[in-house]
């Protein structure tokens, strides 16, 4: 693994922006709360009733595209030079993908999402049946599978093309679209997209402050008898401040990486430990039941609308779920590139799409089956408790139903902490680099960057906290998302167009080296070809 010095200083052109986007967001809300709530749920209304069929139909040309792209012509490409080699070990590649990209939300979310679907079953099935029983777990499956990790996976491709290959400065989105964008994307129309990215970076990580702080708050108050209060949440929220800050303050392989490690170990002792105490072969197949449910109705579920009930379960879930991963889609895709000079392009797609989706179809058939059964043997009212007092008490209430219990909230909470931190530390890690002056993808930003972001994440989260803003800054956020579609196609028509004039050239380059061997077969006396020609011939890569 090579030695990564810091790059170059800030860049006020796209920080500035940034700041004064994310003040003139946030400040409105805080200020005016309930009017500021009513615009953008209006407008998240509009783009999810609205365009709801073309999220749809993106994720499910996003899978399309990326397996084509994964076992295609140009599945091995290598995001490198030919003397470059994975910075990091597979397991720890694997694990920083998968624990930036999923954050606290899955371990909110896999204890209590089968339920709202037995509860409020797709496909117009009817609840508490044994069908909404079937599609509970499955849509969790699928909310949390190959779409959303195919929307993490696709700008990380142009990015990682235009660090490793060929080499151009800026670990940026608009960089990644000069293929298509060409010099614009040096101008108002890159910066106003850079800006757009960091906004959608900290409302995705507002959105997971709102989820974690009441959760670790309610399980740890439980623990050492502390009444839940703002100054307990202020508490929870200083320390995780001060973890995912030393761990972006020390960068990718002393930070990132050995906290994403501990998240792994951590999650699968706690998961194994579920499936051993829980109804283990209910757990099994389950998970096979609703694998297969969703591999067999996989292309009907992606662009399901509901056109004749007209019920809302696609806008509310499908529709809602597609625009968050798009919107967080950029920093993972900026993350994920910078983590993967070496891999091939079939590596990295099969990485997320294996391995992220493979991550979460575990959480959601051990702890969301393990909930569903606690439902449907009568063992505890999951739904009563979830309906009265919220998540975080349901998930309290779950995790009382087993052995030890102390000691697994103890843990939980632990987990909490560290999955968490892997998001946030990377956040602010890509935060620092896309407002930083062309970064190169073998250089890391100034540690000084790093840490000024890791406290604006956490001065923003107070305060949203403080007013109870955080809905209206998700919602915001994945408003985001409809503009964000189409840059997804920019992004895969740039990495085309990129990957297209390289092979061309390198063509045209073994056609002049070939004409130059026929010449010098038939001239007594030849010129010398041209330095730049030696150069190509010797070095296809020199092109860059």
């Amino acid at each position: 693994m090579s030695h990564l010095k810091e790059g170059a200083a800030l860049d006020g052109r796209v920080f500035w922006p940034s700041i004064a986007v994310i003040l003139g967001v946030t400040v409105p809300l805080i200020a005016f709360p309930d009017a500021g709530n009513a615009v953008i749920n209006q407008m998240f209304a509009f783009a999810t009733g609205k365009f709801g069929w073309l999220y749809l139909l993106s994720g499910l040309m996003t899978v399309v595209f990326l397996l084509w792209m994964a076992f295609g012509r140009y599945g091995n490409i290598r995001l490198g030079r030919k003397s470059d080699t994975p910075e990091f070990s597979y397991f720890s590649w694997v694990a920083m993908i998968f624990c930036g990209g999923i954050g606290i939300a899955i371990v909110n979310w896999a204890w209590v999402e089968p339920i709202y679907y037995f509860n409020g079953p797709p496909l117009n099935v009817a609840a508490h049946s044994r069908e909404a029983a079937e599609w509970a777990l499955t849509y969790g499956q699928f909310h949390w599978g190959l779409t959303p990790w195919a929307f993490y996976c696709l700008p990380a491709l142009p990015i990682a093309y235009s660090m490793y290959v060929r080499r151009q400065p800026g670990v940026r989105l608009s960089v990644a679209a000069r293929g298509v964008l060409g010099e614009k994307s040096n101008g108002w129309l890159g910066l106003t997209l850079d800006t757009v990215v960091v906004f959608g970076i900290v409302g995705g990580v507002g959105t997971s402050l709102g989820l974690a702080v009441p959760l670790v708050s309610t399980l740890a108050g439980d623990i050492f008898g502390i009444q839940q209060s703002f100054v307990f949440d202020m508490c929870v929220l200083a320390l995780w401040t001060l973890m995912f800050g030393m761990s972006v303050w020390f960068g990718l392989s002393k930070g990132i990486k050995i906290l994403s490690d501990i998240n792994v170990y951590l999650a699968f002792a706690l998961l194994l430990f579920a499936a051993a105490v829980g109804p283990t072969l209910v757990l099994i197949n389950g998970w096979a039941n609703s694998l297969g449910l969703m591999l067999n109705n996989f292309v009907h579920m992606s662009l399901w609308t509901d056109p004749v009930a007209k019920g809302t379960f696609p806008q509310d879930w499908t529709i809602f779920y597609w625009a968050w991963w798009i919107a967080y889609a950029p920093m993972m895709g900026l993350f994920v590139a910078r983590i993967s000079r070496g891999r091939t392009i079939k590596e990295l797609i099969l990485a997320e799409l294996v391995w992220g989706s493979l991550g979460c179809w575990v959480f959601f058939a051990v702890w969301g089956g393990y909930s569903l059964d606690l439902q449907l043997s009568g063992a505890l009212d999951v739904n009563a408790i979830l309906s009265a007092q919220g998540i975080p008490a349901a998930v309290l209430a779950i995790l009382k139903t087993m052995p030890f219990s102390t000691l697994v909230i103890g843990a939980f909470v632990l987990l909490c902490f560290v999955f968490l931190a892997t998001t946030l530390d990377s956040a602010a890690y890509v935060l620092a680099s896309v407002t930083s002056k062309e970064l190169s993808g073998y250089e890391e930003p100034q540690r000084w960057l790093r840490i000024v972001w890791a406290l604006l994440l956490a001065v923003i989260g107070i305060g949203l906290l403080k007013v109870g803003g955080l809905k209206a800054v998700q919602t915001s956020t994945i408003v985001v998302a409809l503009p964000l579609i189409p840059v997804l196609g920019v992004l895969a028509w740039s990495l085309l167009r990129m990957i297209r004039s390289d092979l061309k050239h390198e063509l045209g380059a073994r056609e002049i080296v070939l004409e130059d061997a026929v010449t010098l077969a038939l001239t007594p006396e030849p010129e010398a070809p041209h330095a730049a020609q030696v150069a190509l011939a010797t070095n296809p890569e020199s092109r860059y």
